[in-house]
């Protein structure tokens, strides 16, 4: 994409572009420390903007901060479409889920503010940013020490969590109009969590087709992911150590010899598995 631009211009144009395009690429996928740093603000950032999604649609207080979103709808459109433009095969963006995500996202922040004074739905599609989790992940792998040595936990958590939010959206959604039970997100997050758990207290319930078939759903995958969760933090499925000959530093915790080289390992335990 930015090739074809380029083509046609004047020389001096061109090369300015030519480098504007080679800092945007440095910057979102370089090495370099001012690419860390920069990713660091990105990373920061998409922590903010979930953050401030997940309270206005908990609150319903989104539509008193109609400039907020604006703003970030704004500052999301230059990311997505710097993002795609430093893409050397630009048209790949068009495949990924998460660039409709985004679009979708900014759609949404745009649509409250100039359609409709405060769109239940509107807020509802803003909590698909925390899909976005996904992306920090990718970069936090690559750029964070920290985070590599804890990372089956924190995907876990992830998991989970991602899965709450987005399911309670949906039941929001599916549910508000024909349940007078769920009126706020926040019912919808307590009959959430409360199925996930397998408590059941009763006191909200769903009727329709669609509610139940939603609710099996929580039910069965909810528990698998909190399950990976409790096994991820007290037994984890592999242990960190790094291999002396071949430098592999993931193990199942029963390793003797190193699965890439067959070097003897001497994996610290306590006796027992």
């Amino acid at each position: 994409m930015g090739r074809g631009l380029a083509e046609g211009l004047p020389e001096e144009t061109s090369s300015r572009w030519s480098r504007f395009l080679q800092t945007l690429r440095e910057l979102y996928f370089g090495f370099s420390p001012m690419s860390r740093r920069f990713r660091f603000g990105l990373l920061i950032f998409d922590v903010i903007t979930i953050t401030y999604f997940v309270v206005t649609t908990i609150t319903g207080t989104a539509a008193a901060f109609q400039v907020i979103d604006v703003v970030i709808g704004i500052l999301l459109s230059i990311d997505l479409l710097a993002r795609t433009v430093a893409m050397r095969r630009s048209l790949l963006q068009l495949r990924s889920a998460m660039f409709y995500v985004d679009l979708v996202v900014i759609v949404s922040l745009f649509g409250s503010v100039f359609f409709a004074q405060d769109l239940a739905l509107a807020r509802v599609l803003r909590m698909l940013r925390v899909l976005r989790s996904y992306r920090l992940v990718v970069d936090l792998r690559r750029d964070s020490p920290w985070f590599r040595r804890r990372e089956e936990v924190i995907e876990a958590a992830l998991n989970l969590v991602v899965f709450v939010f987005i399911t309670t959206s949906l039941v929001f959604v599916i549910e508000r109009p024909v349940n007078d039970e769920i009126n706020t997100f926040v019912d919808a997050l307590y009959y959430t969590v409360a199925t996930l758990t397998t408590t059941g207290f009763g006191d909200i319930t769903v009727t329709d087709t669609t509610g139940r078939a939603l609710t099996i759903v929580i039910m069965v995958v909810g528990v698998g992911l909190f399950l990976r969760l409790v096994q991820a933090i007290f037994r984890p499925a592999k242990v960190t150590y790094e291999c002396p000959r071949c430098g592999l530093a993931k193990h199942d915790l029963d390793a003797v010899h190193c699965k890439h080289c067959g070097e003897v390992v001497n994996i610290p335990t306590e006796g027992a598995v």
